[in-house]
């Protein structure tokens, strides 16, 4: 049974997700930072949306929401361990975001992706992000948040 949370990890839970999904970022989260400090800062500065297999850290959304002049979210890291994969598992996440975003007051939730991610860039565009630019293999993507009227 799959537990969904916000903000119960620890950094110490973060960074053995984050280390059993390593080489399935593209390219490998560990190329690009200490996954042992990128762990702590996930776990201080941003908002966590969880998915739990008992004691288990199985999915993570991790999204900064400090643009507030411009009301706008970034996503900083997005990962399921592959064998929890194929269950809706960063669907459902990333839905949560979005919702927390929405009673929150931003309009944009931007990230960042890898084109040669094509699971994730097919998971973004479902849930209504656009390119706005690329460089290199990056693509920078935008959501606009809509709200409804009450």
């Amino acid at each position: 049974m799959i537990n969904f949370m916000v903000n119960c990890s620890t950094a110490s839970d973060i960074t053995a997700h984050l280390l059993r999904a390593d080489s399935y970022f593209e390219p490998p989260l560990s190329s690009r930072v200490d996954i042992h400090d990128y762990s702590k800062k996930l776990n201080d500065k941003a908002v966590r949306f969880e998915a739990w297999i008992s004691a288990d850290l199985v999915g993570l959304v991790a999204i900064y929401c400090n643009q507030f002049k411009d009301s706008k979210a970034f996503v900083s890291s997005v990962s399921v361990l592959p064998e929890s994969q194929g269950q809706g598992i960063a669907s459902h996440l990333m839905r949560q975001c979005i919702n927390h975003l929405e009673i929150g007051g931003f309009y944009h939730l931007g990230l960042e992706v890898d084109k040669r991610n094509l699971s994730a860039l097919s998971l973004y565009r479902r849930l209504g992000f656009t390119t706005l630019q690329s460089s290199g293999t990056l693509l920078f993507m935008e959501k606009t948040i809509e709200r409804e009227n009450k």
